[in-house]
């Protein structure tokens, strides 16, 4: 049987002289202990040696993609089919294509890799004529060629460098506002009244050090440094000026705070230009898309430009509010749709409603141009373009409320309902814990003025009935009043009528001798009794 070894100096070939010891594939290492017994297990029958890094590296990657290089035909054509024997080989692709182009038996098993460890181990042994040193730049020779071959490495191409320069351009901006807020303070007990007037902290620390105190204005040009309005004004507020006085130490002190300033927002600007070439170098597409900034800040959140190829675009979507989007995974509620691709240009010019469609759709071409600057061999921004161009029309349509009918008149508006997602966490409701009204903050002013007038409408409804109730009463209370009255001059007439009846009673004269009624008997019976 015969090995195939491949090593960084050239390809060798191996004669198996002790086939039976291979059968024991645990004990096979101690046979590789020293060179003489791994001289007792196999020998060097061929050996073909590069002639320079850029033939290893041509033999080298034609081996990684399975095909066969010119120089090993040669060899396995002179040796291999001249000895009619099996072929060991490391890669079982490897196997087959040799099979199928040259028919030759090729054998890859676990035995084959241990003797393949077990000659590595012993190489400098086996392989006569090659000494140590070359062997090891030789191989450290190819393994660079051909990093810079899988990963097509250049110069311009450190995305390191980007990652540096977006970290120190935020760090220069803490340490900018820092500064100029400390500088605007310290000179605001001397001159509050100039804060108010110059705006821009640049040309503020300019005219404090070309100025310095505040009596210096009236004979200061800042012609130079402001327009003649607010030069004037300027100096008519340092005339009556509420500041404290200042000491010239004091002043000094404030000058060289406004040089620090004024040096470091220069550097700021030059390191913005170096990003932006950078960019234009590393990423043209990325940089059409979403800009320098933003294009920076997703290579630097993901590492390198490589990593964040490997990303998806929900991925990209959201990278930079993770911990929103845990937050919300945790409390079960809606996940963020845009993390650093929220500053780009074409999501801020979007309408809020908006905003998370055209996200969505720039993360996704945003990863085509990551994906093609990363790996592909043309420094074009041309797909940039044309990507930005699909998006702006895009964007458009949806801000003209996009969709229209394909037949009719073509000018009228597709109804297309909007989705809404609906959380289905149940939440506590509070609305039966006051009999109050309430109204929810999020309704529109429109909602509430309509709320508002149906609420008007009821209560004049309401304010109807309750009066046609009132008279209604009242006319009953009328009736009922009349019926009294009616019945009440009855009674008073059937008493009326009953004492005159009484009095012509007792007017009548007695013509018969009168009977005593046996009630009156008992009367007067009554009386006596009392009497005695």
């Amino acid at each position: 049987m015969l090995v195939l070894f491949e090593t960084s100096v050239g390809y060798a070939i191996f004669k198996v002289l002790n086939e039976k010891k291979l059968q024991e594939v645990d004990s096979l290492w101690k046979e590789f202990e020293t060179p003489e017994k791994a001289n007792k297990i196999v020998k060097l029958k061929h050996f073909e040696k590069f002639q320079d890094t850029a033939e290893a590296l041509a033999a080298f990657t034609a081996l990684m993609e399975g095909k066969i290089n010119k120089q090993l035909k040669k060899v396995l054509k002179k040796i291999v089919k001249e000895a009619h024997e099996p072929l060991a080989v490391a890669d079982a692709k490897l196997g087959g294509v040799i099979k199928e182009k040259l028919n030759l038996s090729c054998i890859h098993s676990p035995v084959v890799n241990e003797l393949m460890r077990g000659i590595r181990s012993q190489m400098d042994g086996l392989i006569p004529g090659v000494e140590p040193r070359e062997m090891a730049a030789m191989c450290l020779g190819l393994a660079h060629s051909l990093s810079r071959y899988r990963l097509k490495f250049s110069a311009d191409k450190v995305d390191t460098m980007i990652v540096q320069a977006i970290s120190l351009l935020d760090d220069l901006d803490k340490e900018l506002n820092n500064y100029i807020m400390r500088c605007r303070e310290w000179y605001g007990w001397h001159f509050p009244e100039l804060g108010k007037i110059i705006s821009d902290n640049l040309t503020y620390c300019k005219c404090l050090q070309k100025v310095g105190d505040r009596k210096n204005y009236a004979s200061a040009q800042l012609s130079e440094l402001l327009p003649e309005e607010v030069e004037a004004e300027v100096k008519a507020a340092a005339e009556i000026s509420m500041g404290t006085e200042v000491s010239e130490e004091d002043i000094c002190n404030i000058l060289h705070l406004c040089t620090q300033v004024i040096e470091i927002s220069e550097y700021r600007t030059q390191l913005y230009e170096y990003l932006q070439n950078r960019m234009m170098a590393i990423a043209p597409n990325v940089t059409v898309m979403v800009g320098e900034l933003v294009g920076a800040r997703l290579i630097a959140h993901a590492g390198s430009l490589l990593n964040l190829a490997k990303h998806a675009a929900s991925t990209v979507q959201i990278l930079g509010a993770e911990k929103a989007l845990f937050r919300a995974l945790k409390s079960r509620r809606d996940t963020p749709k845009y993390g650093l691709i929220y500053h780009a240009s074409l999501v801020g010019q979007t309408s809020p409603k908006h905003k998370g469609k055209i996200s969505r759709m720039l993360a996704a071409k945003t990863v085509l141009a990551i994906r093609y600057d990363a790996f592909g061999e043309d420094s074009s921004s041309a797909m940039g373009v044309e990507n930005r161009a699909k998006l702006e029309a895009r964007l458009r349509t949806l801000e003209d409320r996009g969709i229209r009918k394909i037949s009719g008149t073509g000018k009228a508006l597709a109804k297309a309902e909007k989705y809404e997602h609906k959380s289905e966490v149940k939440t506590y409701d509070p609305s039966g814990d006051s009999t109050l009204p309430t109204c929810s903050k999020k309704r529109k002013i429109e909602q509430v003025d309509k709320e508002d007038e149906i609420i008007e409408k009821k209560a004049k409804k309401a304010k109807v009935k309750v009066k046609v109730e009132e008279e209604e009463e009242e006319e009953v209370l009328v009736v009922e009043e009349q019926e009294t009255s009616v019945k009440k001059k009855k009674k008073k007439k059937d008493k009326k009528k009953h004492i005159k009846e009484e009095q012509l009673s007792e007017e009548e004269p007695c013509t018969s001798t009168a009977i005593p009624s046996p009630e009156k008997k008992k009367k007067k019976k009554k009386k006596k009794d009392s009497e005695d």
